[in-house]
């Protein structure tokens, strides 16, 4: 009977070290499938429901941007939307993309104009925080790609390159101001 006893908790034993063993390494793969998931998507992959929403959160909270959206994806440029800023975003609504030739869209999502792309994305973004009120009291900004949009107002209403600015809305890293418009650096027009 001692044999038995003995054998049977030397057995509970090895099943009680293979199961914990088993949970261990299931908790290093999750810890591991995490960390490359969070590898590969940055700052942008961060999930904040407390937080104010950052830019990148607002662009892809309005059904009126979801062609901007695809093209900060296809540029690989999520992080920057999310990085501290400050920073101003001007954002073209789908219609204004609609605007553009037919075609342009589509060929500028493919992979290999992926710095095409990256460029007319990151023309529509100024470091700093300018405000509605803010733009309308300036005549150029600098933008991300050292290239400068003029300012304008007229009867009252904000144009920047000839862009209409239809609404500005305030992010945890600066503005976005949404706009009628697609701006095109110059080496692009």
């Amino acid at each position: 009977m001692k044999y038995i006893t003995n054998f049977f908790f030397l057995t509970l034993i090895s099943i009680f070290v293979i199961a914990c063993n088993q949970k261990e390494e299931t908790k290093q793969e999750n810890r591991s499938e995490t960390n490359s998931s969070t590898q590969l998507k940055g700052q942008s992959g961060v999930v904040d429901s407390e937080s104010e929403p950052h830019i990148l959160n607002i662009a892809i909270g309005s059904p009126d941007h979801t062609t901007l959206v695809a093209a900060v994806q296809a540029a690989g440029l999520e992080d920057v939307l999310t990085n501290a800023g400050p920073l101003t975003v001007f954002a073209p609504t789908n219609e204004a993309f609609d605007k553009l030739p037919e075609g342009t869209v589509e060929t500028l999502l493919k992979p290999e104009n992926k710095e095409t792309l990256a460029n007319i994305i990151t023309f529509h973004a100024a470091p700093g925080s300018y405000t509605g009120n803010r733009i309308k009291g300036v005549m150029g900004i600098g933008q991300a790609t050292g290239d400068k949009v003029k300012v304008e107002v007229k009867d009252g209403v904000t144009f920047v390159n000839g862009a209409k600015v239809l609404g500005t809305v305030k992010a945890s890293n600066g503005y976005v101001h949404v706009i009628d418009q697609v701006l095109l650096p110059p080496e692009e027009k």
